[in-house]
């Protein structure tokens, strides 16, 4: 297993795996993620995955750059990146598409030459894998998509898009937790609450993870939302060996 380790300002390193975004990477990002965190370094705050990397963040006063590094290097040296013993975990979201929870899903249309129903179809039809989460609380960066559903983003990004937004932006898929503004081409909304500081975990789903959407209609978007806001709708997972 090949990687480096750079400092990253006082108080962080970065471990860098590779240089290319793709599952395989990914996976090895994330199980080092999982072995490291299960060491329990002292002094160790936070480990944060991302595409090709994983960032540490330290408290100096604690333990030192050459210290953590060195300590990370000896425990690196002893996993095995084939022992990914984690099971596939799939969150699933319900999306309402097109109309008002979706006004650029006819751009989208118009861009790939598909139908609407194709559209929903092909966007629905993929497990998206959270390569990482970030630009606010709870945005996953995911890959897996269509490539024939791939369209530019707006050329001119909206200054409020609601929460729940699922947009496509080139190649990638995503979906804001948060109102926002933002420049991704907006197909459908989702009516669950994706990050709630208020609730433990605050976010659902981490790197690594997977996500599934699957289409509802209007009616269903308002049952979802009412049974999300009063507390009472069961969020989903499929686990698979």
């Amino acid at each position: 297993m090949n990687y480096t380790i750079l400092p990253v300002g006082d108080s962080a390193l970065t471990i860098v795996f590779g240089t290319e975004i793709d599952p395989e990477t990914s996976r090895t990002v994330r199980i080092a993620r999982t072995y490291l965190t299960n060491k329990e370094i002292e002094g160790v705050s936070e480990y944060v995955q991302t595409y090709a990397s994983l960032m540490v963040h330290y408290r100096p006063v604690v333990i030192s750059y050459d210290e953590l590094s060195c300590r990370i290097d000896a425990e690196l040296s002893r996993m095995d990146p084939g022992s990914d013993q984690m099971k596939k975990r799939t969150f699933v979201i319900p999306v309402c598409y097109g109309g008002e929870y979706g006004p650029d899903l006819p751009t989208v249309c118009r861009h790939t030459g598909l139908s609407e129903k194709e559209v929903i179809r092909r966007h629905a039809g993929a497990d998206y894998l959270i390569y990482m989460l970030g630009f606010m609380p709870g945005f996953v960066y995911l890959g897996g998509m269509d490539s024939s559903l791939s369209t530019p983003r707006l050329k001119n990004p909206r200054e409020r898009l609601e929460k729940g937004s699922v947009g496509i932006a080139a190649d990638q898929t995503g979906i804001y937790p948060l109102v926002s503004p933002g420049g991704w081409q907006i197909i459908g909304r989702t009516p669950l609450e994706l990050y709630d500081y208020n609730r433990e975990p605050a976010i659902l789903y981490e790197a690594g993870e997977f996500i599934r959407f699957f289409p509802i209609n209007e009616t269903e978007f308002k049952r979802i939302r009412r049974e999300v806001e009063c507390g009472t709708y069961q969020y989903e997972w499929i686990i698979e060996e």
